[in-house]
């Protein structure tokens, strides 16, 4: 084939996680693929630090030399709305209006009827979908099965009071054990628990009706989770490492023994199934437990999502398209990387190709996770909140409960602190993003704060 004698390049800025610096190698394979199937065009991927990729945007936006596709982690969907180009207008388009009712692009087969329907509705704003789905992943309970058997338990527990009652099967059993359960202290875990209680994190719909203007830390879904963790603690029934964020930590207790259930992400699902093998019991994954007294009213997703830079030339912009197709067709789109670690396939496609092949009868428990998104309907509270500054917003929360568990504050009166410093960042963002359409300083100018340093888990 005659190679062209200039190609347009299309830059793609991808999320660098120092503890899974192994998600970007596949990527760079896929984009030279695409780069022999489209000889035109020459695809380069960069990796970023997560925390400091949406300054970098914003910086590179202001100097004209913004990259063409952005991968953003759901934490900065704000950011990304209100990052600004020279001119002063948005940034990124959305991916509905860039590719404007097409089937294919560059013989590329369009992917946005097909992708899986929770992480459609998480990205898509004012009606269109904002951008395209990539890593994503949801929280799932990993249970020590051998250890609850040997206590009459014969299924993970899918409700609280199903935990409270192994815990204290457990405990009565085993002395040695340290707890039953154990999870990380993040931020992620108390969206999802609120979520399933059908709760708000922030107003205006989670920020999906206008903008969000108030967080609430202190709603009755917040309170009912973190009380009941609270007393599960008090009990001894949960196991706090001492650290926020702890999510290798809680576990290597599971690994250890030291306590016979965690939660965690669905990305660590084979990781954790191997190294309770390896540790001579069987761990089966689960759907998250939820709050019985207030019904199920569905789970979150958290990941990645790509995003399109606005006003490119028509070649350049169908190069990146075709691209963002590609990364998501049925093979691509299936979310397996060679480190073991698992996301959930993007489309319902690459869901049909894995288990025509076999491959959820060979690995069962990455089914939980695909079960789960499909009982969870969708919602303002299943979509989750969006508003600016969420991981310091984050971590507020986090450092109030590790406060209660470890100082023994007061719960409601620690809250009431964390809701106020919780609202102080977001009115500073707010104010930011302000100035940023005004064609003052915007939300990018913030400095990185340390939960922006800390590894989001998700």
């Amino acid at each position: 084939m005659h190679e062209p004698a200039e190609k347009l390049t299309i830059n793609v800025w991808l999320n660098r996680w120092p503890m899974w610096q192994q998600l970007v190698d596949p990527i760079r394979k896929q984009a030279a693929e695409f780069n022999r199937r489209h000889p035109q065009y020459r695809v380069v991927i960069d990796a970023v630090n997560v925390g400091a990729l949406p300054r970098e945007v914003a910086r590179t936006a202001r100097a004209g030399t913004a990259p063409h596709i952005v991968a953003y982690h759901y934490t900065y969907v704000q950011e990304a709305q209100d990052t600004r180009d020279q001119d002063g207008r948005p940034l990124f388009t959305s991916v509905t209006k860039a590719i404007g009712g097409r089937d294919e692009i560059l013989g590329e087969p369009v992917v946005l009827g097909d992708i899986v329907p929770n992480m459609r509705a998480f990205y898509t704003i004012d009606g269109d979908l904002s951008s395209l789905p990539r890593n994503t992943s949801t929280v799932l309970l990993y249970s020590n099965m051998d250890a609850l058997r040997a206590v009459g338990i014969t299924e993970p527990p899918s409700t609280w009071a199903e935990v409270e009652a192994a815990c204290t099967a457990l405990a009565g059993r085993d002395g040695a054990r340290r707890a039953g359960i154990t999870w990380p202290n993040f931020g992620w875990l108390f969206q999802q628990s609120v979520a399933q209680q059908g709760g708000l994190l922030s107003d205006h719909e989670n920020g999906r009706s206008g903008r969000s203007e108030k967080v609430d830390y202190l709603s009755p879904e917040m309170l009912a989770y973190l009380t009941w963790w609270r007393d599960l603690h008090r009990a001894g029934h949960y196991l706090y490492t001492g650290k926020q964020s702890d999510w290798w930590g809680c576990m290597e207790a599971l690994a250890n023994g030291d306590v016979a259930m965690t939660l965690s992400s669905s990305v660590e699902t084979g990781p954790i199934v191997r190294a309770g093998r390896r540790a001579g019991f069987h761990v089966q994954a689960s759907r998250m437990p939820y709050n019985e007294r207030a019904g199920y009213a569905g789970n979150l997703i958290g990941g990645e999502s790509l995003w399109l830079r606005d006003g490119l030339d028509e070649p350049t912009r169908d190069g990146a398209l075709a691209f963002m197709q590609f990364l998501t067709n049925p093979r691509n789109g299936t979310g397996i990387y060679d480190n073991g670690r698992t996301f959930i396939p993007t489309t319902e496609a690459s869901i049909d190709l894995l288990a025509s092949e076999g491959w959820f009868d060979q690995h069962p428990q990455q089914r939980a996770a695909i079960d789960q998104l499909r009982m969870s309907p969708d919602s303002p509270a299943t979509r989750g909140a969006v508003f600016g500054n969420f991981l310091p917003i984050q971590s507020a929360g986090m450092q109030a409960m590790h406060d209660v568990l470890v100082n023994g504050e007061d719960l409601v009166a620690r809250l009431s602190r964390a809701n106020a410093q919780a609202q102080q960042l977001l009115d500073e963002y707010e104010q930011r993003a302000s100035a940023t359409a005004n064609g003052g300083q915007g939300p990018q100018e913030m400095p990185l704060g340390e939960a922006e340093r800390i590894r989001l888990g998700a």
